[in-house]
């Protein structure tokens, strides 16, 4: 086997509130140290995670790569975290927000596009590759910022004059400004087609080497599909030469596929997989509402840490499959004022079912005459996922949170009508007839 002796890379995943970022970072990192696959120096692969990925360090790296590359280098700069676009009274400003990140003192704790850019900019290496994971659920975009009016945004502007400056620079997001990155198992949409790619998936020419476009484009043809048409790479590479990134089979040209037997998955709706967080069947006797206890011994449970807004309204949640318990519940040590819902079986009748088609119908009436042209065809197709999913043997609660948030992002005068409906009666009745845990994630439903 060979050595892909010009590949430098920096793989940064920030982890804290995005622990699968880690996961993606380490994972890209092993392909591209794999001396069966990628076959980059494994000293020339330096991988940043967790407490590790502060502004001090991956700025170090930065320079580190400024000083141990030349122009006939090969470098592939990877970042997973949050990325944001912050406005102030005095201005608009990008900031890549590391371990560590202090949102009162961004200029010193979080790395901004403009710095990040004239980093790169020292980086002598003619072929540069800088692929950005930036826009994950949750994150500091709830969270109160003094002054501050923050947004996710999957690239640094900053960053795209750098395709003027030469052939050799191509840079691609995970996903389009107003998306958000899919987490998944054992990688995210975005990093699981890069992996792909980087293990010869999609290779136009079987010659032993991944070119900047195979990665690109299999990324591109492969993430919307597993997404349902939720997540779109952005690729910007132009002006770029289509240079050889890496070897696939450590020089040979049969490729061996990804290292890793399971079938992927990919999150139904992103920050759906924040929770579980615990969960398990009950030891002992739980105090309920103010103090009365209940034995339930052997009732299985479940505690849901729900992202953003929702959490800071709700806390933890937990539901009690298979009991009638509503109100405040402290269980066993450390988890204490855990809200619960009932979860029984009620009977949906015909004339339910008959009463939920007329006012799917009506929905998909009143969006069809209030959408304007340009967004009609789109939100017709949420409006068909939303009906999918209500009227599916077992009710998708994710994809109709997701339609409820597309609807208040894109069309918010008709954001309330969906609303309505995810929040009828009868589609509560259906979900609890088909016996599906409620959690805080979904707290329109009319039982919390």
């Amino acid at each position: 086997m060979l050595t892909f002796e010009q590949g430098h890379a920096l793989v940064v995943g920030v982890g804290a509130d995005l622990p699968n970022t880690v996961e993606d970072a380490v994972g890209l990192a092993e392909i591209l140290r794999d001396p069966a696959r990628c076959a980059y120096p494994p000293g020339q692969v330096h991988l940043l995670t967790g407490e590790d990925a502060t502004r001090e360090q991956v700025l170090a790296v930065l320079d580190t790569l400024a000083h141990s590359t030349d122009a006939q280098s090969t470098v592939l700069i990877y970042y997973s975290g949050h990325g944001y676009r912050a406005a102030s009274s005095t201005g608009e400003f990008y900031y890549l927000m590391p371990y560590g990140y202090d949102l009162n003192r961004l200029y010193q704790t979080a790395v901004s596009g403009a710095e990040f850019t004239d980093q790169l900019r020292a980086i002598p290496a003619q072929k540069l590759l800088v692929l950005l994971d930036c826009c994950h659920a949750g994150g500091v975009g709830e969270a109160k910022a003094p002054g501050l009016q923050l947004a996710k945004s999957p690239l640094p502007p900053e960053a795209r004059g750098l395709l003027a400056e030469g052939s050799g620079r191509v840079l691609v997001a995970s996903s389009q400004e107003d998306e958000l990155s899919f987490a998944g198992r054992p990688y995210s949409a975005f990093t699981l087609a890069l992996i792909e790619a980087l293990c010869g998936a999609g290779v136009a020419k079987q010659d032993g080497t991944v070119r900047v476009a195979d990665l690109a484009l299999h990324a591109r043809e492969v993430v919307p599909g597993r997404t349902r048409g939720r997540q779109h790479p952005i690729l910007h590479f132009k002006q770029a030469d289509n240079f050889v990134l890496a070897y696939y089979a450590g020089g040979e040209t049969q490729p061996k596929g990804v290292p890793f037997a399971a079938e992927p998955e990919i999150e139904p709706e992103p920050g759906a997989w924040s929770g579980p967080v615990l969960s398990g069947t009950f030891q002992g006797p739980v105090a309920v509402g103010g103090g009365e206890a209940v034995d339930m011994r052997g009732a299985q449970g479940a505690v849901y840490k729900p992202a953003g807004p929702v959490e800071q309204q709700f806390g933890h949640r937990l539901v009690i499959t298979g009991s009638d318990v509503s109100g405040q519940v402290a269980v066993g040590e450390g988890i204490t004022q855990v809200q619960t819902v009932g979860v029984g079986r009620p009977e949906v009748t015909e004339a339910d079912l008959a009463e939920l088609r007329r006012l799917l119908a009506d929905l998909k009436a009143r969006v069809a005459a209030g959408a304007p042209p340009d967004k009609r065809d789109a939100a017709l197709e949420r409006v068909d996922e939303l009906e999918e999913a209500i009227t599916a043997e077992e009710p998708d609660l994710t994809t109709m949170e997701y339609v409820r948030g597309w609807f208040a992002r894109h069309l918010p005068g008709l954001a309330g009508a969906v609303t309505g409906a995810v929040a009828h009666p009868i589609v509560g009745r259906l979900v609890e007839a088909a016996g599906q845990e409620i959690h805080a994630n979904f707290p329109a439903l009319p039982h919390e």
